[in-house]
């Protein structure tokens, strides 16, 4: 288990400064901060295996589509070029390489289907990708979205972070009445020292009356159901929800500054996935 390095957070407007500072939930009890309930540990992936990810933890989104935001990447299957453990970590890598008529691939791995939860505590353990273009996530999505579709399904995004603003990690819902597409989205962004040289903990706590979103040990950011509102529309996290894990390349967000093709490939690395209720 990694140690714990010095912290310093330094408040600038409504942006957050943080060290390369985490303690794993099981381990710490954190000051300074709200309360948190005692939890179990229900699931995790440790990606201990020198292999493909596990089968019986996650699913492959597959296709070039542009999902939505005009991306530029083919997301494969069951390829290790784009997607595979090794020497105890996940890498999700995205390549520059012609692949189904597009340039770049990557993978977008996802729990549907395999395991999903409704409220409690989502940590992952990650190193993120730097360079002009590229966008990895970590996020979730309600179990109902065939259905309900987006955003009335409701999103969770833990981390987001574009490599033409490095260091800039931002932690954001959307609902049916808050959303990108309306830019009435609720969220807030947090300045990480070192988020492409080192590990940091992005984590939700999740309940029924709120979500609060970490890096590492420190608290940057609360969504409250009573300022949202309690209808579906605009709380829609009353039901299980789904892991994904990617990175794109470009997009409507991503590719805002273009995208630097001398740098591929370019990964992020996830020590562990854990979900504690």
């Amino acid at each position: 288990m990694k140690s714990l390095l010095a912290f310093n957070a330094l408040l600038l407007a409504t942006t957050l400064i943080f060290s390369n500072d985490y303690i794993p939930f099981s381990q710490v009890t954190r000051s300074g901060i709200d309360s948190l309930p005692t939890r179990q540990l229900v699931w995790s992936d440790e990606f201990n295996d020198n292999s493909l990810p596990d089968t019986t933890n996650w699913k492959y989104e597959v296709g070039g589509n542009g999902w939505g935001n005009n991306e530029l990447q083919y997301y494969t299957a069951r390829r290790a070029e784009n997607a595979r453990v090794e020497n105890g970590k996940l890498i999700i890598e995205a390549r520059k390489e012609v692949y189904e008529n597009k340039n770049y691939t990557s993978a977008r791995l996802l729990t549907r289907g395999k395991v999903e939860w409704k409220h409690g505590r989502i940590e992952v353990l990650a190193k993120l990708p730097s360079g002009r273009g590229t966008w990895p996530a970590i996020w979730m999505l309600g179990s109902d979205i065939q259905a309900a579709g987006w955003p009335r399904c409701g999103e969770i995004d833990i981390m987001e972070h574009v490599g033409f603003d490095e260091g800039i990690v931002h932690g954001t819902v959307h609902t049916e009445t808050y959303n990108h597409a309306k830019k009435t989205q609720k969220g807030q962004q947090v300045q990480v020292k070192d988020v492409a040289q080192a590990f940091h903990l992005y984590a939700i706590e999740w309940t029924a009356e709120k979500i609060d979103f970490f890096v590492d040990k420190q608290k940057y950011y609360t969504v409250e159901k009573a300022v949202l509102g309690e209808n579906v529309a605009a709380w829609p996290f009353e039901q299980p929800f789904y892991l994904i894990l990617n990175v794109a390349v470009g997009g409507n967000w991503g590719g805002q500054k273009g995208v630097d093709e001398t740098i591929w490939p370019r990964h992020m690395e996830v020590d562990y996935v854990r979900v504690y209720q």
